[in-house]
Order: C-alpha cells, then sequence, then structure tokens
C-alpha cells in the first residue's frame, strides 16, 4: 500500500531509503539520530562531514552503508516552542523536502521515523498529523510506498477525542450484544421451567413484539418500532412503502461480482480509477489486478479501504462487502471501529488508519 504505519525499529527497515531526524551538524546525536549512526557505522559519519551540516526544513542524502536501506535522507526538524514560531511549515518542510529527494533518487520505498516528537518535543499527535497530511499530499502525485515507522504504541494519543469517541462506540456495541445474549439466556432457562411466567417475561421485556418459544419459529414479523431499532443497528433501512423496484435492474446486479461492482460505483461517483485507489490507499498494481479479473476475492481491509474512498453509505459499504464475500460482524473489534466511521461519515483514511494502529488491526489499502 502507498502509506503505511509501522511499529518497528528504522534501522531493520528493508527499504530504498530510510530518514533520519538529524540535528544541524548531522554527525550524530542521541534517539533515532544516534541509532542510524551507529548501525551504518563510522563512514556515515564521515560522509556527513563533507554535507556540511543542514538548516532546519531541508534535507540532504549519503549512501545507506552497513543498514539495509540503500540511502540516508537527512532532516532537520523544528523544534516545538509552543506552535506560533513556524513548527508546523518547517515539519512539513521536512517532509516534503525529504520525499523530494527520494524522488531524485529513484526510490520506490522510503520510511520515516516521527521527526521532532522526542527530544525535540513536537507533540506527538499534531506530529503525526503533518506527516500524514504531508506524505498524503505528496502521494497524490507521486507513487511511492511510504512508511511511517513508530518504535512504541506510546507515540499514538489514544487520549485524541476521536480515540474516546471509538473507544466508546465499541463498548457501547459489546454492551448491547452481551445485554441481548443475557435476555436470551434468561428466557431459554424460564422457559424451560414456567411457560407462564416465561411469557410475562417476554411481554415485560418487549410489550410490542411478540416472543416464540426459544427453538421454535416467531409468530409474526417484527413490530415497526423493532423494525426501527434494527435500522439504527445494523444501518438496514426499515420497511416501509415504496414504489416498485427495478426488478429489471436488480437482476443484473444479482450476479455482480467485487470488481464489477467497484467500477461501477467508481463510475457513479464521477472519479478516475487514479483517484479512487489512491483515496483507498491501495497500490496501482492491486487495483489493477482487480480491475483485470473480475473473480479476484480482495481482503476485508481492501474492501473497506473503497468503501471510504468511495464515501459510502453504511447499508452501500454492507452491499460491496458482501460481493466480495464478507459481512459486517458485531464480534469483530475491527468491524465495529469500521462500521463507526461509516455511520459518522468520517472518510478520512489516514484517522482511521491511526485509529487501527492503535488497537493493533490491520491498516486499510493493506493487501
Amino acid at each position: 500500500m502507498p502509506f503505511k504505519i509501522v511499529r518497528n525499529d528504522i534501522t531493520q527497515m528493508r527499504v530504498d531509503a530510510i530518514v533520519n531526524a538529524a540535528n544541524k551538524s548531522l554527525l550524530g546525536g542521541g534517539g533515532v539520530d544516534g541509532a542510524i549512526h551507529r548501525a551504518a557505522g563510522p563512514r556515515l559519519s564521515a560522509a556527513c562531514l563533507l554535507l556540511g551540516g543542514c538548516q532546519t526544513g531541508e534535507a540532504k542524502i549519503t549512501k545507506g552503508y552497513n543498514l539495509p536501506a540503500k540511502f540516508v535522507i537527512h532532516t532537520v526538524g523544528p523544534i516545538w516552542h509552543g506552535g506560533g514560531h513556524g513548527e508546523r511549515a518547517l515539519l512539513a518542510a521536512c517532509y516534503r523536502n525529504a520525499l523530494d529527494l527520494a524522488k531524485k533518487y529513484e526510490c520506490e520505498t522510503v520510511a520515516f521515523p516521527l521527526i521532532s516528537a522526542g527530544a525535540y518535543g513536537y507533540p506527538k499527535d499534531e506530529a503525526i498529523a503533518v506527516a500524514t497530511e504531508s506524505i498524503a499530499a505528496f502521494l497524490q502525485d507521486n507513487d511511492m510506498t511510504v512508511y511511517l515507522v513508530l518504535f512504541g504504541r506510546t507515540e499514538v494519543d489514544a487520549g485524541k477525542k476521536l480515540f474516546r469517541d471509538v473507544q466508546e462506540y465499541i463498548d457501547d456495541v459489546y454492551a448491547a450484544s452481551r445485554y441481548e445474549k443475557n435476555i436470551e439466556r434468561s428466557r431459554a432457562a424460564l422457559w424451560r421451567v414456567d411457560e407462564d411466567a416465561a411469557l410475562s417475561f417476554d411481554q415485560a421485556i418487549s410489550p410490542s413484539r411478540s416472543w416464540a418459544a426459544p427453538g421454535a419459529a416467531p409468530s409474526e414479523a417484527p413490530s415497526a418500532a423493532s423494525e426501527t431499532l434494527m435500522s439504527q443497528d445494523t444501518g438496514r433501512v426499515p420497511l416501509v412503502d415504496a414504489a416498485e423496484p427495478d426488478w429489471e435492474e436488480m437482476l443484473k446486479r444479482t450476479d455482480e461480482g467485487f470488481s464489477e461492482a467497484l467500477m461501477r460505483l467508481i463510475d457513479e461517483r464521477g472519479l478516475t480509477d487514479a483517484q479512487c485507489y489512491k483515496k483507498a490507499n491501495v497500490d496501482r498494481k492491486l487495483f489493477s489486478k482487480i480491475r483485470s479479473n473480475p473473480a479476484y476475492r480482495p481482503s476485508k481491509p481492501t474492501v473497506f479501504a473503497f468503501a471510504i474512498a468511495l464515501e459510502l453509505e453504511l447499508s452501500e459499504a454492507n452491499s460491496l462487502l458482501g460481493k466480495a464475500g464478507f459481512a459486517l460482524s458485531h464480534s469483530s473489534k475491527f468491524d465495529i471501529i469500521m462500521e463507526y466511521f461509516l455511520k459518522t461519515r468520517n472518510y478520512d483514511i489516514y484517522a482511521i488508519n491511526e485509529v487501527l494502529f492503535h488497537y493493533d488491526m490491520p491498516l486499510l489499502g493493506s493487501a
């Protein structure tokens, strides 16, 4: 995928270039800078000495020497002084200049640390925001695989409001699921010992619903009230009087596979192929496979990536999942997180991946 957040040691990344969050001398220091110099060996310091230093926001390149990476791109991030001294623009320049240099040297894969978020004091959540925005802007016009390498969980700020909202939604869904299971267990136990009491229990918990004994078929369809509740829970449209459906169009789509459905949705949204796969954070080669092979079966994260790129409603996303043989499940934390973003119409794929990364879930766009 074009942009991926990973948890790793950047000195172990097997990419064309790694980026070093250097100081102005370029002669090594603490943190990531020191680790890269130690792993690369003394020839890196000798090469950096010839570069004559580097100013904040600029970038310079050397060989990787003993590193798995072919190149090291050195950039100097800003020191945080409260945010009112041009720190954001300077940090964005670090990413932009490093990526431009990687492109000049024909790098196809580049790995960044979280620049300025260590000893330089840049707030981690803001540093991640600048990194993702800068990298995303570059990838709109360039084909390159870019990694943001975080060393530990603490680099993602779980105190952000988005994280809290997602966690609250997960808790609510799990709580509702447990409640329903407990209700069913209580009903089943009561029906085994006292049918009259069981009937009273059913009426008490839902007077408008006609319950059936456990294992029996329900005696009537769900009420309008329960149908509305189910639509709120699952994103299904409640049953209402509607115009006669277009049966011919529906039959045409009966055997429509994922590839056909995706291409149709792209056309309906007025997007180009490139706009779609870039918004989905999907590699061009993977998109070409999907387009050329009607039988191609993508992964669930890839389907969700396209659902986000196409800004689908929850019901539309469910339909697209079905074309690939998947369904939303409230027993999957990954699915619950995705349901939250679709319900709230938050289609920022990088914000979604940041949340998924925090929960150690697959990121959107992965093959």
